[in-house]
């Protein structure tokens, strides 16, 4: 099979800057990594409590600021979909915290029932959701920093996620499907998915696809309007935790517990690269721009200099 000149511009370039440089973030291990959506800075959030963003200069990462105030873990946080200088965390301390980055301040603190573990800010920027570990989905009105909507849910809710309209709101449960609701919490429909526990979704930025992750170590590849399964990636041999499309849409990053990251070619399924890893990979995201991936992995067991790998941000795709 020919491969197509796209996957062999990407692989010569991967080639040419193949080794993962890494950047010292957080004294314990990193649990979320997101890009604002400019790709100027990068944000990771860890398990001692505090958020770190970085700058990103030609050639590394340049630590800006770390972010205190949260009482617990930071689990997951991501940035304002087009103010590239607001970001907001997740926590076990039972609230979510909107940061600014040229204040260097927490402008609004939110208290929530439980301890928050997913968080996702939709696309006209209006409302943050967050879920928590009861299975409790709450939409944060994003201006007034108010409770607008919030459901209990029967089934272990995993990740969550607006469409990229803006119209539906999409989670992964426990069960292996993928739940439909409209922004009111209306469900819509379900999707079996997956024969086992459905873990993480993304929507790729073009809009055509999303794709969702399993504990069978499956990638799955949705098409948006028909809402059927195109195709499915089986590289990884332990469950899927978190995945990201790159920036045109035509890369798709998925890890596990496997000692690497797979990047695959969207359209055809094909192995384009794969980025070795020492420990699992708990967190990927691509750059909003450019082929560059940002990911953290666990804290390896003593194996090689421990205390020099915790809470360390990587990047992969640097010239």
């Amino acid at each position: 099979m020919a491969v197509s000149p796209y996957v062999q511009a990407m692989q010569e370039l991967f080639r040419a800057n193949t080794r993962s440089r890494e950047f010292p973030a957080h004294g314990a291990k990193v649990h979320s990594v997101a890009w604002s959506c400019c790709g100027r800075r990068l944000a990771s959030g860890s398990f001692d409590k505090t958020a770190s963003v970085f700058l990103l200069a030609k050639d590394r990462l340049v630590k800006e600021n770390n972010y205190r105030g949260h009482g617990d873990s930071v689990d997951q946080l991501c940035w304002h979909p087009s103010n590239p200088d607001l970001f907001v965390t997740a926590s076990g301390d039972k609230t979510i915290r909107i940061w600014d980055v040229r204040t260097t301040k927490c402008i609004a603190t939110v208290n929530t029932k439980g301890e928050n573990i997913n968080i996702c800010w939709s696309p006209d920027g209006q409302t943050i959701a967050v879920g928590n570990k009861d299975d409790v989905v709450t939409f944060i009105d994003a201006k007034t920093h108010r409770s607008k909507a919030e459901e209990q849910f029967k089934f272990e809710v995993n990740e969550i996620s607006w469409n990229n309209d803006n119209n539906m709101f999409f989670l992964t449960n426990g069960n292996g499907c993928i739940n439909i609701l409209y922004p009111e919490l209306k469900p819509i429909q379900s999707i079996n998915a997956h024969p086992s526990n459905c873990i993480c979704i993304k929507f790729d930025p073009m809009g055509k696809y999303f794709a969702t992750g399993s504990a069978d170590a499956l990638v799955s590849l949705w098409d948006v309007d028909e809402l059927v399964c195109v195709r499915c990636f089986s590289r990884l041999d332990w469950p899927v935790r978190t995945l990201s499309f790159s920036h045109d849409g035509k890369m798709l990053a998925s890890a596990s517990e496997d000692h690497f990251i797979d990047i695959a070619e969207v359209e055809t399924g094909e192995k384009l690269w794969e980025v070795q890893c020492e420990s699992p990979t708990f967190t990927v995201a691509w750059h909003p721009k450019r082929p560059l991936l940002a990911f953290a992995c666990d804290d390896k067991d003593g194996k090689y200099d421990s205390s020099r790998e915790a809470g360390t941000v990587k990047l992969f795709g640097l010239p």
